[in-house]
């Protein structure tokens, strides 16, 4: 009988640690029973996890330090260099397909200790579409935090922060105080799994839908929300019709036309995906226009010095908000005043909710990824998600080569 593959599920090892996992105890569970004798899960112990060691034992599963016998190892976020094993499979979120500095010398190591990476956030099915991600969960944890961060900021209510909750279901028992909100605006951009993460939860508290149109030209009695599409806030320079892919693979040729909603949103929630060559939403000049209402940002996206040009540094789950100062164009306390405008930038907004993501993520893992792992790929998911494999950059990640020093 052939030796089942080993699969390694590893502590997070950064610093914060992140609660998150990549398979949670049933998943580990249905994945054995799914591939009977192909497939084993081995649980390195960890203290930060939002599913305790306990948890896994508890349903017959191996719990060890030991990961030198691991075939392919899963972890979340970047794996310290130094926990790193020679001439394994990993699969996390490496962060470094942009060249992110802070990740160099990860990459380094996966090339010089015969490593295969495969990074999650490059699992796409034909269509090009990522197949595992945890958007949806920042899109949840933005919304709520969005209004967790004007409630606080106008004195109308204090909802308990998403990461001091159990999980969802607990974090819903907050929506009710949200009932005190006055008749505001809410403007959330985008249309992937992070904007229909922010779109259930708005929902879910009772603020109302709105059309565009009624958005920007009526009043109402209530709070309402509408969702900004691209083609709602940009243009093309030159006046020719709009054109969403067009918009995607030349995003230089368009133009922001976020300034009408300007003067009507109280709240913004940023949820829309942003190329560097695209315009940005407003400029730090707007702030000064005297019909300049926006006062909250929740910036869920988190691009710092992208599309939101007060996201100048991102903000921690303790510590979520800053306050932006238009007369000194400066970033001061949160709170600290009524003329500020207050931005929520938390770049880890998941991790607020991590049983519920980690479900989530886990969910996909099983019905995405591990077909391809257990049935030699035909489809080349894994193969396009490669960066190195056995030290070696793959073909369509030379250009990491000189960012790694190789």
């Amino acid at each position: 009988m052939p030796t089942p593959l080993l699969i390694g599920l590893l502590r997070e090892g950064r610093t914060p640690p992140d609660r998150r996992v990549a398979l949670t105890p049933k998943k580990c569970v249905e994945l054995q029973d799914a591939y009977p004798g192909g497939i084993r899960v081995r649980v390195q112990p960890s203290p930060h996890r939002a599913f305790a060691d306990q948890e896994y034992r508890d349903l017959g599963l191996e719990v060890s330090d030991d990961m030198a016998a691991c075939d392919v190892l899963l972890g979340v976020k970047e794996v310290p260099v130094q926990e790193l094993i020679p001439s394994k499979t990993y699969l996390f979120f490496s962060h470094t397909i942009k060249q992110q500095p802070r990740n160099r010398a990860l990459l380094r190591t996966v090339l010089d200790q015969d490593l295969t990476l495969i990074d999650y956030e490059l699992l796409t099915n034909a269509q090009g579409e990522r197949v595992v991600a945890f958007g949806y969960w920042a899109g949840v944890v933005g919304a709520y935090n969005g209004l967790l961060t004007y409630g606080r900021k106008h004195g109308l209510y204090q909802l308990r922060p998403a990461w001091q909750c159990v999980d969802l279901e607990d974090m819903e028992e907050e929506f009710f105080k949200v009932r005190r909100l006055p008749p505001i605006k809410i403007a959330v951009t985008g249309s992937g799994r992070v904007a229909q993460g922010a779109l259930e939860v708005l929902g879910r508290m009772g603020i109302r839908r709105v059309s565009v149109y009624d958005y920007l030209y009526l009043t109402f009695n209530e709070p309402v929300y509408a969702q900004l599409r691209s083609s709602d806030y940009n243009r093309r320079a030159d006046g020719r019709v709009w054109d969403t892919p067009n918009f995607h693979q030349e995003p230089r040729a368009y133009e922001s036309t976020f300034g009408q909603f300007l003067p009507v949103t109280d709240l913004l929630i940023a949820c829309a995906y942003w190329d560097p060559a695209a315009p940005r939403l407003f400029t730090e000049a707007d702030t000064q226009r005297p019909d300049f209402k926006l006062d909250t940002i929740a910036d869920v996206t988190c691009d710092v010095d992208g599309s939101i040009p007060l996201t100048q540094r991102s903000t921690t789950i303790e510590a979520p908000a800053f306050d932006y100062d238009p007369a000194s164009r400066q970033l001061v306390a949160p709170y600290s005043g009524l003329g500020h405008i207050t931005v929520m930038a938390v770049d880890n907004l998941p991790c607020e909710l991590p049983r519920n993501a980690s479900r989530d993520f886990a969910r996909q893992l099983l019905d995405e990824v591990f077909p391809h792992l257990l049935g030699g790929d035909p489809d080349g998911v894994l193969a396009r998600a490669t960066i190195a494999r056995s030290g070696q950059l793959q073909p369509r990640f030379q250009y990491l080569a000189s960012y790694a020093g190789a």
